[in-house]
């Protein structure tokens, strides 16, 4: 789909969707030698995602270090964002009722309807989640400025090793832990981590073996390759950071 076409599609200007491709936050899926944007499927999911974030007033700097992560999910930030916005439309439902009963000159002074406290507190609270994980630390500006650079076919390629090495895990659970193909197969992770994203040290591995089961999002998500994988694979990993 031509940039022209994604504008009268989402109501975005032109010039808007050459700055997300500038500031790096939505690039096209290809640019042809004539100089045409495109955006295919993936593109435009993620456009969408962005379009959720900017209803519920997220700064642009805020998206692009929310979605660039390697934590993100999109299935659940879904669930988030619709939470935001039945907290939004409830608001608007509290304001509209304060209006007509303005006009009828019923009710009495009231301005708590316009109180955008707690709308706030959540959108602060779900932008810093994945700060608060890794903000501050080498890995999350290592993995920032590695995955900058990051296009479709990379993350393509990342995204499939990724499914690959969950399904190798899954598929071996019959296996001991401790067992040499198993405890391959965490190295093998640690490696694609490390390629791919951070350095990942026994230290953080150890951490993100604590997460996988501690994290009903994570749990679920590893545990979408059979039931227990991701049990499997944190016993697994903590043998392995334990040697």
């Amino acid at each position: 789909m031509k940039i022209n076409e994604v504008a009268k599609l989402t109501g975005i200007t032109i010039r808007t969707l050459h700055y997300y491709d500038e500031i790096g936050l939505l690039k096209p899926s290809e640019i042809t030698g004539a100089g045409y944007r495109l955006y295919d499927e993936n593109s435009l999911s993620k456009l969408q995602q962005i379009l959720f974030f900017r209803e519920l007033e997220f700064p642009l700097n805020e998206i692009k270090e929310i979605m660039r992560s390697s934590q993100y999910d999109t299935a659940e930030a879904l669930k988030r964002q619709k939470e935001l916005l039945i907290k939004k439309r409830e608001r608007i439902d509290k304001l509209i009722t304060l209006v007509e009963n303005t006009i009828k000159g019923e009710g009495k002074m009231s301005f708590e309807e316009f109180d955008m406290t707690e709308i706030e507190e959540s959108k602060k609270k779900y932008a810093k989640e994945v700060k608060e994980r890794f903000g501050g630390s080498d890995a999350y500006i290592e993995s920032e400025k590695k995955t900058s650079n990051y296009g479709r076919e990379e993350w393509q390629k990342i995204n499939d090793e990724c499914k690959n090495i969950l399904k190798a895990f899954a598929d071996n659970r019959d296996k001991a832990p401790e067992s040499k193909e198993v405890q391959e197969l965490v190295k093998e992770w640690q490696l694609f981590i490390t390629e791919s994203f951070y350095n990942c040290t026994n230290d953080i591995l150890r951490g993100l073996g604590y997460m996988y089961v501690e994290d009903e999002r994570f749990k679920k998500n590893i545990d979408s390759n059979g039931e227990g994988t991701a049990e499997f694979i944190s016993k697994a990993i903590k043998i392995y950071c334990e040697k």
